[in-house]
């Protein structure tokens, strides 16, 4: 398949197609539902081996955990939160672009969502599922976890509802549920057009229990967008609530640095900004190695790249009105926290976030930048990597507290490094086993935005030739 720059017309005053015009619908169906549909060859073997040895890390670091306690991680007094809710809420920040590229695109009728917004919406269940794995482990007692639930017991310890902590057990898990729903309802008359291609019982049946009777009735399809429609409503609240409620954890705290209003927005741009990221992460090799250069486009990275400049101009100037806010309240605490965090002993990861946050999405004031697939990859890289530093950075400000008798150095151990790395190791074996049994494009809504789907196409033909 041809690249999408030999398509992309850029003295066009027409914007760059959704999907390559030499596909029809038939070659729609069989490109997407080819890449489900061939043998495990070499390569994808060798990705899913190599992600499950540290999925099989994580297992081994959290057996370890529950042995031995969360003492084998670098905690110490007065740093009590390490890597444990640093890598929480990067994951949670990391599931937000799924479900803004899906539900609240979708109310908003932008037709260029629909190549990426399948594969956006696994990245979004995918990275919850890493999360919820960090509260659960950092608790210390692990095997009283179930107190974080409302349910009923004997002892009458009932959760501490005042507690942040327990906010984000309902807020991550409620974003879970609805975001998974939302995008099983989408997949659903796509597993019915694997069923109906099956080659063999086992995924004759598996595909048709999961397709739910779906034949493509008028009445089917009536149901399917009314409910699409609902979950979208439901969803797109949860994309400012979830992370608002995670920055929570910091901000109803009175450690200087954390005891401020400008975090909930802030959260959540820099949630958007970093999902948008990793889905230009995952997508940029899976369109090349999946032969998908046709359906996402330069037209779907281009966007993605002008809403990372935006929420990563919002991310900075969030930076430097903090500074501002610590400088004009007066308060010594608060503007001793900020200096430290720039010149303290942790410049170096402050220097880190700042530079990739910062400085690194302004390259896509350049079109020529934005449309260029190799500086799109890597720089998506650096946001991830600084994204995940301004989570440290904002964990550590613990090491300087209000008595210089207690300040301390926080060094991670080696279980701290498993786990984060086993939990990307959990996140690409889920996504791996995505890509080879589930459609990782969305194809009846692939098929909406051809021109063919429009009524009046001939005409609009006609206007595109002259």
């Amino acid at each position: 398949m041809s690249d999408t720059n030999d398509i992309y017309q850029k003295d066009s005053i027409f914007p760059p197609p959704l999907v390559s015009g030499k596909h029809d619908f038939h070659s729609i169906t069989e490109t997407i539902c080819g890449v489900v549909e061939k043998p495990f060859n070499i390569n994808w073997l060798l990705a899913i081996g190599f992600s499950s040895t540290f999925l099989l890390m994580l297992g081994a670091s959290i057996g370890y955990l529950f042995w031995e306690g969360t003492g084998i991680w670098g905690l110490n007094n007065p740093v009590g939160w390490g890597w444990a809710i640093v890598n929480f809420v990067f994951w949670v920040g990391i599931g937000h672009a799924g479900t803004l590229i899906s539900a609240v695109l979708f109310l908003f009728r932008q037709k260029w969502r629909t190549a990426i917004n399948r594969f956006a919406e696994a990245m979004t269940i995918f990275a919850v599922i890493c999360a919820l794995v960090f509260p659960g482990i950092h608790v210390g007692r692990v095997w009283a976890a179930y107190w974080m639930l409302p349910i009923p017991n004997q002892m009458a310890m009932w959760p501490n509802f005042r507690s942040p902590l327990l906010w984000d057990v309902f807020a991550v898990s409620t974003y879970f549920t609805v975001s998974l729903l939302f995008w099983y309802v989408g997949l659903v008359p796509d597993l019915a057009t694997l069923r109906d291609r099956a080659k063999n019982k086992i995924a004759f049946w598996a595909y048709g229990i999961l397709s739910l009777g779906w034949r493509g009735a008028n009445r089917h399809w009536q149901n399917y967008e009314r409910a699409y429609m609902l979950l979208a409503g439901l969803a797109t609240p949860l994309v400012l609530s979830v992370h608002t409620i995670v920055s929570f954890d910091f901000a109803v705290s009175v450690i200087p640095g954390w005891h401020t209003t400008i975090f909930p927005p802030y959260f959540v741009a820099g949630a958007i900004f970093s999902g948008f990221a990793m889905v230009l992460t995952l997508a940029i090799p899976c369109r090349k190695l999946f032969g998908l250069e046709d359906f996402i486009t330069l037209r779907h990275i281009e966007n993605m790249n002008k809403v990372i400049l935006v929420t990563g101009t919002l991310v900075g100037y969030a930076y430097a009105m903090e500074f501002f806010i610590a400088w004009y309240s007066g308060a010594p605490y608060e503007g001793f926290a900020f200096i430290n965090r720039a010149f303290g002993p942790y410049w170096w990861a402050y220097l880190t976030m700042v530079s990739c946050n910062v400085i690194s999405p302004q390259f896509f004031w350049s079109k020529r930048l934005r449309t260029n697939l190799t500086v799109t990859f890597i720089l998506s890289i650096f946001v991830n990597i600084g994204m995940w530093f301004e989570r440290f950075v904002i964990t550590m400000s613990l090491h300087r507290d209000f008595l210089p008798s207690s300040w301390d150095y926080y060094t991670p151990t080696i279980f701290d490094v498993s786990l984060l790395l086993g939990s990307f190791g959990l996140f690409f074996t889920l996504f791996i086993l995505f890509l080879k049994f589930l459609p990782a494009v969305a194809i009846s809504e692939v098929k909406g935005v051809m021109p063919q789907a429009d009524p009046h196409w001939e005409g609009y033909a006609q206007k595109e030739a002259h």
